[in-house]
């Protein structure tokens, strides 16, 4: 269990964060807000986490999704990564990245408690956003 008070919620740039970024110097010691699409979950976590992040939270990017969670499963290498990634609702990732660009802000802070597990929400019975 972890908290992250006054924390930097920083976009990623590009948003998929499959690979450099060109605002990683931002990311470090933050937490990120990236796009699901182009790679693997496990993928950009390494990304993030490779820039210094502390934690990276991945939005569907259906901007339209309100209610459908994705199962961030892992991908078929033997990679692992060391900070915790969550997964957003579509329309709630867009609603964040548009309020930020609105008010032209380069980052949102928050703070936000971190339950951390390896056991898939399907099998814990419980809603995604408990282990927030």
């Amino acid at each position: 269990n972890t908290r992250y008070d006054q924390i930097h919620l920083v976009p990623a740039d590009p948003p998929e964060a499959c690979g450099e970024l060109n605002n990683g110097v931002f990311i470090q010691d933050q937490i990120a807000l990236v796009e699901r699409g182009g790679c693997s979950f496990l993928s950009k976590t390494r990304v993030i986490q490779e820039h210094g992040g502390r934690a990276v939270i991945i939005a569907d990017n259906a901007y339209d999704n309100d209610s459908f969670y994705i199962e961030m499963i892992q991908d078929s290498t033997r990679r692992t990564a060391d900070i915790p990634a969550l997964f957003l609702l579509g329309r709630d990732g867009y609603m964040i990245r548009r309020s930020l660009e609105q008010h032209g802000l380069p980052w949102a802070v928050i703070s936000i408690p971190v339950n951390i597990t390896s056991i898939p929400t399907y099998e814990m019975m419980q809603p995604p956003w408990t282990f927030w």
